[in-house]
């Protein structure tokens, strides 16, 4: 069943949440304190209202309080962003996802009713310098400080190998939880004698630092 969601700004960020959860079949409304916003973005949400988040009133009038979840990704400005968070919270916001500019804004956020913390601007940089670092790394999910899954692309010279051939789970103590063909085919927990193709792409879990020995394939 689709969920309602609204995202409270529409820059580059809350525009991209916006327009993902609407592809999806989701009801979004769209809040801007900018008309020009608005107008540029009545076609990617459900709708699109000029409404500023920092006025009680106005999003009570909105019912923001019925939506599943509210994506708080206001830009610069650290005092509206908190005391839309402070308003969300105290009108009974359910989920409530704040985008932070930094750490300390993010605790601030936390400790004034975000249910969830978001730093996209750092997460992005983390995975880019992930990917540089260890470029047979496609893409990571970051589960711990100390743990992650991550999509790993077999080198060519491993084609044709099986996985107990590999043995990765003993040198490097990661398991392979998937593998996913170069067709789109997803394998979900592959057995020992399953041989690598051309352009697979293993999906792993493990450490950090032992993902990333093994991705190195020495």
């Amino acid at each position: 069943m689709p969920k309602q969601y609204a995202v409270i700004g529409l820059g580059r960020f809350g525009s991209a949440i916006a327009q993902a959860l609407y592809s999806a079949n989701n009801e979004v409304l769209g809040i801007d304190i900018n008309e020009d916003r608005i107008d540029e973005h009545q076609d990617i949400v459900s709708h699109a209202i000029i409404a500023d988040s920092t006025e009680e009133l106005s999003m009570r009038n909105i019912g923001i309080r019925n939506f599943d979840t509210v994506i708080v990704s206001i830009g610069d400005n650290m005092q509206a962003s908190i005391l839309t968070v402070v308003i969300l919270h105290e009108l009974g916001v359910k989920h409530i996802v704040a985008k932070a500019l930094n750490k300390h804004h993010g605790i601030v956020l936390s400790k004034v009713g975000a249910t969830e913390v978001v730093y996209p601007d750092r997460d992005m940089a983390l995975r880019i310098a992930h990917k540089l670092m260890t470029p047979n790394i496609i893409d990571y999910i970051e589960l711990s400080e100390e743990y992650s899954i991550e999509e790993v692309k077999i080198p060519d010279a491993l084609v044709g190998q099986s996985l107990i051939d590999l043995d990765i789970r003993a040198k490097y103590n990661v398991n392979i939880i998937a593998i996913r063909h170069a067709n789109g085919k997803m394998a979900i927990a592959p057995e020992p004698n399953d041989q690598l193709k051309l352009h697979d792409i293993i999906i792993v879990i493990g450490k950090n630092n032992d993902i990333k020995r093994m991705a190195k394939f020495k």
